[in-house]
């Protein structure tokens, strides 16, 4: 007499494929949400370079000097809501960015620098003025935190040193 071969029926390989999908989805889940939290934590870095250059750039104009001429609170504010306008506070470009991380070092000021220099930096085409705009300890939180095991993360400081005009 032949052997029969067995073949599974149908519906007991739907079976097999709803638990193999439960036990994949799981690690597949967790992969996108750290993937989430990783991009996300990127941007904000993005966006906090962009802000230290922006401050950086904006008072690169100004003499600071001339105490009563130069806007750092006005660089700060643009830093921190994209506008140098004191009424314009709805929307922070960098949630849980303050004022206090945001550190100016120019000739006239560079007390929150120590060590460097920014008064007639000697170039080979000249002596130059600096400004550096540096932002210290700011805490990234992830959105998931228990599901992407990340924990909060403080960003080493994020710094834009540029030529002053004057």
């Amino acid at each position: 007499m032949p052997r029969r071969r067995f073949l599974p029926l149908p519906g007991r390989l739907r079976g097999a494929a709803a638990v193999e999908l439960a036990l994949v989805s799981i690690p597949l889940v967790m992969l996108a949400v750290a993937t989430i939290d990783f991009a996300r934590a990127m941007f904000v870095y993005d966006q906090l370079a962009k802000a230290a250059r922006d401050g950086a750039r904006y008072l690169s104009f100004f003499d600071p000097t001339v105490a009563a001429e130069y806007p750092t609170t006005s660089a700060r504010r643009r830093m921190l809501y994209g506008t140098a306008s004191p009424s314009d506070t709805s929307r922070q470009i960098v949630p849980g960015l303050t004022e206090s991380m945001i550190k100016i070092c120019d000739r006239a000021d560079a007390s929150a620098c120590p060590g460097e220099t920014f008064a007639a930096v000697a170039t080979p085409s000249g002596s130059i003025n600096l400004v550096k705009v540096e932002i210290q300890g700011y805490v990234f939180t992830p959105i998931f935190p228990g599901l992407s095991r990340l924990t909060t993360v403080t960003f080493e400081p994020i710094s834009a040193t540029m030529r002053q005009l004057y």
